[in-house]
């Protein structure tokens, strides 16, 4: 809740107001109206909770530099009835297209999830990535904003990737990045057993679920072509693969 009163600009309460209508929370442009928000608390992995394989999938965004102080950006998209990362993709910068060409791939070789769960980072309320999740049937779940916690998978996943690899090493370059990244995904998805999966890894726990539903409609075709997969490649095809 916002401070009571917005009198006294000299006061502690007059310092509050403005710091909370400056900040992401309050839903205030420059001029002091109220912005056009997408998200509701409703939305929070607390309230829709995943019920089985492909039924809610979370993404997100982190960063970090190499090195020489240049960006790098994942792409994390976490199944989070299974706990699996089925997505760690490393790169300079993302636009709508690099996210829709990464959903084309995952969506062939996993199927479509039932529900996406995101914050309101403009990559993800972009129009063609909306419309291309409104066209394949997928239910968009964006928490409110400034509300991390509400993306509770995304948000733990994010934590571990960090606190393990991104604090610990050094990158050279975007391909050495990538290969850490990589490593680092398999053995989190195949060596890292969780209490909240009866002691399984992601991996084996999805596997004991059998192949995942497809939780909406077939993926729409528009005549774009998707990255070939290298068969020597390990994919997602079946469940805990």
């Amino acid at each position: 809740m916002p401070p009571a009163s917005r009198t006294r600009a000299g006061g502690g309460r007059g310092r509050a107001w403005e710091a909370y209508s400056r900040s992401p929370a309050s839903g205030l442009t420059a001029s002091g109206s109220k912005k056009n928000r997408v998200g509701v608390s409703a939305n929070g992995c607390i309230r829709k909770r995943a019920e089985f394989p492909n039924h809610v999938w979370a993404w997100d965004f982190i960063h970090d530099r190499d090195e020489r102080g240049r960006s790098i950006r994942w792409l994390a998209i976490v199944d989070e009835y299974t706990r699996e990362c089925l997505v760690l993709d490393g790169s300079r910068s993302f636009k709508s297209a690099d996210v829709l060409d990464v959903l084309r791939d995952l969506f062939l070789i996993r199927g479509v999830p039932k529900h996406i769960r995101s914050d309101n980072g403009p990559e993800f309320i972009a129009d063609a990535v909306r419309r291309f999740l409104d066209d394949t049937g997928i239910d968009t779940l964006y928490i409110e904003p400034g509300s991390p916690w509400q993306n509770g998978y995304a948000e733990s996943f994010n934590s571990r990737l960090r606190d393990e690899l991104l604090d610990a090493e050094v990158f050279a370059d975007l391909h050495e990045a990538r290969a850490l990244t990589d490593y680092w995904k398999n053995d989190y998805n195949h060596r890292r057993p969780h209490s909240s999966l009866e002691y399984k890894t992601p991996a084996e726990f999805a596997a004991s679920c059998g192949r995942p539903p497809v939780g909406a409609a077939p993926l729409p075709t528009d005549g774009r072509t998707t990255r070939t997969l290298d068969p020597l490649t390990p994919t997602l095809v079946e469940a805990g693969t």
